[in-house]
């Protein structure tokens, strides 16, 4: 005996009616009007000057109000690879990037490591004695590291037992500024080194002491790679931010000299638009450096982001 079973009913969903267009504009419209502020901002105080320093870049100007710009094509950017201090400045300003890497990546990676087992108050004080000198004003660390490199009275003269001029000595006073920005740095590049250390997880260190791996080996191949792009950050800040660090301490104590030894590509493109009072070469300088570190900074965040991918 069979029994006939009715075919299912086809069951045709209900159109839903889509909402009028200004209803789904209105709806999409809230992360919008919440990031608004913040890129009006960003386009009125960095993209409209970055485009008016362009446009300056190709004019000829003093910065007189009473004297008008002159257009000027490209003979400022032909004046600055013509000019024998803007090559000097740049191997300066390599110097001080390469002075300055030991101080932002090196020696906190170092202190980094020997202090992870510092807990609870220690921690916090080690931490806030680390970051201190980065809380102190550039112009007033300034005036204590004059005194202290004294040629005549200074105490690192005195502990040294020598008398050599820390600060007017073209081959002592661009270290002496790399030291000095260093000795300013250090505290930020520890606590970020820091945050790294913590965000790494513990099981991959105790997965390797089960496996028998002594510590030198986990700081090698388990630390420092999963460390990378912290430490890829850091080198970033420093390649962009060197030579603006010590611009304060150059503009306090020895103002590009003695004879152009502390002058880098940040003093120099300062020096060209208000001490020389030529706003078009100044700003031709800044464009240019603003493309040569735009490129560097490219290759460092593509480079972290490999980094970063690996570790996932």
């Amino acid at each position: 005996m069979f029994v006939e079973i009715p075919a299912p009913a086809v069951v045709t969903p209900l159109r839903v009616a889509r909402p009028p267009l200004p209803r789904r504009l209105l709806r999409a419209a809230p992360p919008y009007l919440y990031l608004t502020p913040a890129l009006a901002l960003l386009v009125i105080w960095t993209y409209r000057p970055l485009a008016q320093a362009a446009q300056l870049s190709f004019y000829s100007w003093n910065l007189l109000p009473s004297r008008p710009a002159t257009p000027v094509g490209l003979d400022n950017y032909v004046r600055l690879f013509q000019l024998p201090a803007v090559g000097a400045s740049l191997r300066r300003t390599g110097e001080v990037i390469g002075g300055l890497l030991p101080f932002t990546i090196v020696i906190p990676v170092v202190v980094g490591l020997l202090t992870q087992r510092v807990r609870g108050r220690a921690r916090a004080v080690y931490q806030a004695m680390v970051f201190a000198p980065l809380l102190v004003a550039p112009v007033a660390s300034a005036t204590v590291w004059q005194w202290l490199l004294d040629p005549g009275s200074g105490a690192v003269n005195r502990i040294l037992g020598t008398n050599t001029n820390w600060l007017h000595d073209q081959h002592w006073a661009q270290p002496a500024i790399i030291v000095m920005t260093g000795w300013h740095l250090l505290g930020f590049a520890v606590l970020v080194v820091a945050a790294g250390l913590a965000g790494i997880n513990r099981d991959y260190t105790e997965a390797a002491l089960l496996d028998g791996a002594s510590r030198g080996q986990i700081t090698r191949w388990i630390t420092l790679p999963l460390l990378s792009p912290t430490l890829v950050f850091l080198a970033l800040m420093t390649v962009l931010l060197a030579a603006q660090w010590t611009f304060p301490l150059i503009d306090t104590i020895t103002q590009g000299g003695p004879s152009g030894a502390t002058t880098n590509v940040y003093y120099l493109l300062w020096d060209y638009s208000f001490h020389s009072f030529d706003a078009g070469l100044g700003t031709a300088a800044g464009m240019l450096l603003f493309v040569v570190f735009g490129l560097v900074a490219m290759v460092l965040v593509l480079l972290s982001e490999k980094l970063s991918f690996h570790d996932d």
